[in-house]
């Protein structure tokens, strides 16, 4: 089949194979360049480990660390006529790598929020793994099942207190115009904490704990978004940041019940970069558009892989750890310096649709997302025939 990619809105229905691996592939040749972590981890579980961060966390212990990896995920196979998701392909991608170069890696497939796949998790780390030293956890999804009730949870992204009307880019038609976006009620502030916030990450390490399957001095984390003033109507002071000041709460909850392992729990701020997530959310697109010219302008430009490493490197294994002021990993710390926030700022108060590539980098941000789903690569030929149908023979 020739794929090519059919976009609507601010998704991707389709992926490529090919280019889905050898996005993979530039990731792991950017770790293996950065030569070996120093005292990395060894056994390391990924919650959400086929997109974004937690594909780059994956593949930086892997391939940085020599690490045996358990990813969980939820995607969607391919068949000899429909593609599957990218998440799919590109973990088949890491799984083929990781055997080629002799590493232990396994995955599930399902909703990891169940009870059943923590169970399958704990039952496949007894068998085969030992003891976990680091736990990732980077699920994102729109809703949630609770294992204990079975309601169903749906989060949304509004302002709190307050209906919002700010600047935006409209992806689909390429301009810059206006968006509304009304305030929150108490239901849909409480549902998106159920769904986005530190429950489930919690409810893991209990389990983990619980089964005794946690080593001494683990580490775990979770991965937030903070910004400044530009996304805070939308992001940081709104629904989703509600969730995510969750997490400390749960970051908290699980340092006191792992404290006879000396358990260590963060939540770890990053970079505003493009994700499937990041792309659904007002503000974001015209962000990320002027964070990437003023970034890459001053040659401090990182996308997902080297802020992962950087966490790694730096943070969660450096000798001196920086913190931001709420005890957060702070490895985002280039993008929130008051200048480049400034010239940010002045770049969303001129920009218009005249001026979108003049001013923003816009072409960039594109770019970044039609490689989420394996497009837009330069090494891969986009006429040719391709197989939809990739198995990962190592699925438990």
């Amino acid at each position: 089949m020739v794929i090519k990619p059919k976009i609507r809105g601010f998704i991707c229905t389709n992926a490529h194979p090919v280019g889905c691996a050898e996005h993979v592939k530039e990731q792991i040749d950017y770790v293996k360049a950065q030569g070996a972590l120093e005292n990395g981890p060894k056994n390391v579980l990924v919650i959400g480990a086929s997109t974004g961060y937690g594909l780059a966390s994956r593949i930086t212990a892997a391939f940085g660390s020599q690490a045996k990896t358990l990813g969980i995920f939820f995607e969607k196979e391919g068949t000899e006529t429909k593609t599957g998701s990218a998440g799919w392909y590109n973990s088949a991608a890491f799984h083929q790598a990781a055997e080629a170069e002799g590493l232990w890696a396994k995955s599930i497939n399902g909703d990891a929020f169940s009870n059943e796949i923590k169970e399958k998790t704990i039952a496949a780390i007894q068998a085969e793994m030992g003891k976990i030293d680091l736990v990732i956890y980077s699920l994102a999804s729109p809703r949630r099942t609770d294992p204990k009730t079975g309601e169903v949870y749906s989060s949304t992204l509004k302002p709190i207190g307050n209906s919002v009307t700010t600047k935006n880019l409209n992806t689909s038609k390429r301009l810059i115009d206006e968006i509304s976006v009304e305030a929150a009620n108490e239901d849909e502030i409480a549902n998106t904490v159920k769904v986005m916030g530190g429950e489930d990450w919690e409810l893991w390490l209990n389990a983990l704990n619980d089964a005794d399957v946690l080593a001494e001095n683990f580490k775990t984390t979770a991965y937030t978004y903070i910004g400044k003033e530009l996304t805070w109507p939308i992001y940081g002071h709104a629904t989703i940041g509600k969730a995510k000041e969750d997490l400390d709460r749960a970051a908290s909850a699980i340092k006191e019940t792992t404290r006879a392992l000396n358990g260590e729990a963060y939540v770890s701020s990053l970079n505003a970069v493009v994700t499937q997530a990041s792309s659904a959310i007002p503000i974001m697109p015209l962000y990320i558009s002027a964070l990437f010219k003023v970034m890459k302008a001053d040659g401090t430009y990182e996308g997902t892989i080297e802020q992962i490493h950087g966490l790694f490197n730096e943070n969660l294994y450096g000798a001196s750890p920086r913190l931001d002021a709420d005890g957060h990993l702070f490895q985002n710390y280039k993008e929130l310096e008051d200048d480049v926030q400034a010239r940010i700022q002045t770049v969303w108060d001129s920009v218009t649709t005249e001026t979108i590539d003049e001013l923003t980098d816009y072409v960039g941000y594109h770019n970044e997302f039609l490689r989420l789903f394996g497009f837009g690569i330069d090494s891969v030929d986009y006429e040719a025939d391709v197989a939809t149908f990739t198995p990962i023979e190592h699925m438990l």
